[in-house]
């Protein structure tokens, strides 16, 4: 067998056992209907009961109680609901803040819309906590400039909404001008820096609040609105928050 012919069949070999590649011509799937109906595996029941149990107990154990029931619509400007929440954030995070960075939260902001239940009266436990705030934001806080905080205040009166807040004070008139506006009971300073505390997502300009991406600073805390709700419920025996004049309008 000559050369050339040798060559010839070590092409040839090498070539036939190249893998072929495959491609995805088509997807199929099939939709599996979930019902009452369908019978339950014991052995996946009996693997499941002690996790479900534990956390049953954990969402549903009594951790305080509510002297009345709050919702975000029994207010025009400012709401007990939405009071409580921004002042939870304060208490619980505050202690965070200062540690890291041996500053105070001046002020929250948080939005009308993430408040997704009532805190009806009675018992309160963590499934509360849950309801009222079902999303795994963060809270987050942002070091503004006062000039800045002027945008938040014009968003808030253009709103029209009881957006919860805490620390800034507001007042407006019948035609929306704004009649004095305070932070720690102070005129705010066109120059200083003040600290908001919010959510993550607001900071990424949920709800168009575009002016959080105008800070000097971040910081993420790495805590849950949620988690803190819970945290100031556990050692809080009874709730009675109250619409106050945090934000008002005035004839």
């Amino acid at each position: 067998m000559n050369n050339k012919l040798i060559f010839y069949l070590l092409i040839f070999i090498i070539l036939s056992c190249k893998e072929s590649k495959l491609n995805l011509n088509r997807i199929e799937g099939k939709r599996i209907e979930i019902n009452p109906n369908i019978e339950i595996n014991d052995s996946i029941e009996a693997f499941i009961a002690p996790y479900r149990n534990h956390i049953k107990k954990d969402l549903d154990s009594i951790i305080a109680y509510a002297a009345d029931t709050y919702s975000k619509n029994n207010g025009e400007l400012n709401t007990a609901i939405g009071n409580l929440m921004a002042d939870i954030v304060i208490s619980e995070a505050n202690p965070i803040f200062k540690r890291r960075t041996k500053n105070d939260i001046d002020a929250v902001l948080l939005n009308h819309g993430g408040i997704r239940a009532i805190i009806p009266k009675g018992p309160i436990n963590a499934r509360t906590a849950y309801e009222v705030m079902p999303f795994e934001n963060k809270i987050v806080v942002l070091g503004l400039k006062g000039t800045t905080v002027k945008k938040l205040i014009e968003y808030l009166v253009k709103s029209k909404r009881a957006h919860p807040i805490a620390g800034l004070k507001l007042t407006i008139g019948k035609n929306n001008n704004v009649i004095s506006s305070t932070i720690n009971n102070k005129n705010i300073d066109p120059a200083k820096i003040y600290y908001f505390a919010t959510s993550d997502y607001l900071y990424n300009g949920g709800d168009n609040m575009t002016f959080f991406k105008e800070n000097e600073s971040f910081h993420d805390l790495g805590y849950k609105i949620r988690n803190a709700m819970i945290d100031y419920f556990k050692k809080t025996d009874t709730i009675n928050p109250v619409i106050d004049n945090r934000f008002i309008r005035k004839d």
